[in-house]
């Protein structure tokens, strides 16, 4: 990434506005860092607390020029200004993104937004109508299909190199809940309310991650689940496991299960995927390794920018092979790739369409639609269940 097609198109960086995700945020900073690593973005304005003073607080220890009270006054009052915020990053819990991305979409700012979409499929479709009348960006932080390897795999995919797709095997295991002390009382973190967090801790936090990466890297959908959700701990009360066996839109055959309590493991996503011809297999944990394993030879490794790289996979890589990258840069690749998408939106010309590639309000909606299947699979004792959404 030499040159930096924004200010090639629009003459300026994209100015941004950051919602949620003050100090002590993981994925505040995550997004902070993401939107200044390919210089494509100004930091003007943020709202970071739903505290107003420590919002206040917060903006003005960070040196945003800009810093609010609250969100809603962030998105009024930039709105107003001539060389108010462009973009709005929303880093909220999860019941408020609805909430935030349609105040944004409303006064006309494109959007990134933390996943999941929203907690509710009629919330999600609500964006997704929002978007398609009001014609703005709108990009979902799936960041691990941001990993130069995993759009090796789509672009490997795509060109038909692994043949007709047959098998699917895609697990996403962590073990930081596997202790039995979950918070109690009435101020609970808002991950273990219900109404905040969604309907099911495990599949709103990692569970629509895995799905999505199913799609990304298979262009499938998911036709159908039989699934199971539930806690392995004893006495909790949130979801910490959820597990389907998946049918997918050509046929395919596919197993998915996410955990948050497999004592010792930290970030293991994971995903296998076997075509008439090879099988692809990726990890996060080891994120500059793609194996290739085609019928009848030796099996491959391939790295960022080494050799047989496709287009889309070296437009994600930074440095010269050999050399790592990892959660920072996939991140970064999202918000660069959407903000090529909205300086070429408000140019009135047409983007590049390896800058297309990144997860948006559909496939947010999609991803809702897939954990209310589960959820209502497993509610009926396993039982076949449709997962598609036609949108």
């Amino acid at each position: 990434m030499d040159s930096n097609p924004v200010i090639e198109t629009l003459g300026r960086r994209l100015r941004l506005a950051v919602v949620g995700g003050g100090p002590g945020s993981f994925i505040g900073s995550m997004h902070r860092t993401a939107a200044r690593i390919d210089d494509r973005y100004e930091l003007v304005a943020c709202a970071l607390s739903s505290d107003p003073t420590r919002s206040l607080e917060h903006g003005g220890a960070l040196g945003v020029a800009r810093p609010y009270a609250d969100a809603m006054g962030l998105l009024d009052a930039e709105a107003g200004l001539e060389t108010g915020a462009d973009v709005v990053a929303i880093m909220t819990p999860n019941d408020s993104h609805h909430r935030y991305s349609m105040a944004a979409l409303e006064r006309g700012f494109d959007v990134i937004s933390d996943k999941p979409i929203a907690n509710t499929l009629h919330d999600a479709l609500d964006i997704v109508a929002k978007v398609e009348e009001t014609g703005l960006v709108f990009c979902l932080t799936h960041n691990y299909t941001g990993y130069p390897m995993a759009r090796q795999a789509r672009a490997m995919v795509a060109a038909g190199e692994i043949g007709e797709i047959r098998l699917i095997q895609v697990e996403y295991v962590q073990g930081g809940k596997a202790r039995e002390a979950d918070p109690t009382g009435d101020d609970l973190p808002w991950r273990y309310d219900p109404v905040r967090g969604g309907p099911s801790l495990v599949l709103g936090d990692i569970g629509t991650h895995a799905h999505n990466l199913v799609r990304f890297v298979t262009g499938l959908e998911v036709s159908a689940v039989a699934g199971e959700v539930g806690h392995i701990v004893p006495n909790r009360l949130v979801d910490d496991y959820a597990g389907a066996q998946l049918r997918l839109s050509n046929g395919a055959r596919g197993s998915f299960w996410v955990t948050q309590a497999a004592a010792g493991m930290e970030n293991c996503l994971r995903i296998r995927v076997s075509g008439s011809a090879a099988t692809l297999e990726w990890s996060q944990e080891t994120p500059t390794r793609l194996i290739v394993r085609p019928i009848g030879m030796p099996a491959e490794i391939r790295t960022p920018n080494g050799p047989g790289t496709f287009p889309l996979a070296r437009r994600a890589s930074r440095i010269v092979a050999g050399h790592p990258e990892g959660f920072h840069e996939g991140f970064a690749n999202l918000y660069s790739d959407a903000a090529e998408a909205i300086a070429a939106r408000r140019a009135a010309v047409e983007p590049d369409p390896l800058a297309m590639h990144f997860p948006n309000a559909r496939d947010g909606a999609i991803g809702v639609k897939f954990v209310e299947a589960v959820i209502r699979s497993s509610e009926n004792d396993g039982a076949w269940t449709a997962a598609t959404l036609e949108i």
